[in-house]
């Protein structure tokens, strides 16, 4: 999921949960537009419909969320609802009863909307742990994280950043090739995975990751800060300049590494973890 999908999601999510559906419907509908996969925008879209009284819409959205994810209780409940309001007594029974079995026989299921909600919230723990720098704890919500959610590749690039942050090195390039190897164009988990290879003193590996996400992404802006820097720094002494506040070549710091290493740390922050 590209950056600007998540955030189409964040702000229809927030206004839905705020009732704000006509802000809500603006923002999901743009996502449902570029990728039909999200069973949860749906449903919330019918929510929305239905609320404004545009039923057949609602309708339509039900059954989508339905056809990606046939377990998805809330919204076969929703549908029957809509069924019954448009005068389809006979499948909104049909819905409803169905429902109510499949809840009997798989008390314990959950929809990937549910999975997908608590795997962020065991992210979102793992993501304060490591800002405190307990990070084998940090390391261990990520785990649960995944294990609900396996392919959530921005959840295993933010496993691997934490790996790297508490010195694990290898088990950090095990999580970046995972990710590359699952979506090669997810460009957090390249610029990371070059920034571990730095770290390592593997310069020319680095340059190779930073180079190929510019090669995604031509004006990727931690990217090219890196990119260069490196490069300057194989061509011989930085003239005195600094990143991002961070001090330049020669200059003591406190963590005892490079200061171009320090330099690289302090602007993880630009890079999503």
């Amino acid at each position: 999921m590209d950056d600007r999908l998540r955030r189409l999601i964040t702000l229809g999510r927030e206004h839905y949960m705020a009732r704000e559906f006509e802000k809500a419907e603006k923002y999901l509908a743009q996502v449902v537009q570029e990728h039909r996969g999200f069973a949860d925008i749906f449903n919330m879209l019918g929510v929305i419909y239905h609320d404004q009284g545009r039923f057949q819409l609602a309708q339509e959205s039900f059954e989508e969320a339905l056809k990606i994810n046939p377990n998805y209780t809330e919204a076969a409940l929703n549908l029957a609802v809509t069924y019954n309001d448009l005068g389809k007594y006979a499948q909104a029974r049909d819905v409803y009863v169905k429902t109510i079995q499949r809840s009997r026989s798989e008390p314990r299921s959950l929809d990937p909307f549910a999975r997908g909600k608590i795997a962020n919230m065991h992210a979102d723990l793992g993501a304060a742990y490591a800002g405190v720098g307990f990070y084998p704890e940090a390391v261990r919500e990520y785990l649960k994280a995944l294990e609900l959610c396996p392919t959530f590749i921005d959840l295993r690039t933010r496993l691997a950043n934490v790996y790297r942050d508490m010195g694990d090195y290898p088990q950090a390039l095990r999580e970046f090739e995972i990710v590359k190897t699952t979506n090669p164009k997810y460009l957090p988990a390249r610029v990371s995975l070059g920034v571990t290879m730095f770290s390592l003193g593997r310069r020319e590996d680095a340059i190779k990751e930073w180079e190929a996400a510019l090669a995604i992404e031509p004006d990727h802006k931690a990217a090219k800060m890196y990119l260069q820097m490196v490069k300057d720094e194989l061509r011989g002494p930085m003239s005195g300049a600094s990143i991002a506040g961070q001090p330049a070549k020669g200059t003591a710091t406190t963590s005892g590494g490079s200061a171009q290493e320090d330099s690289l740390d302090g602007i993880l922050d630009g890079v999503d973890k």
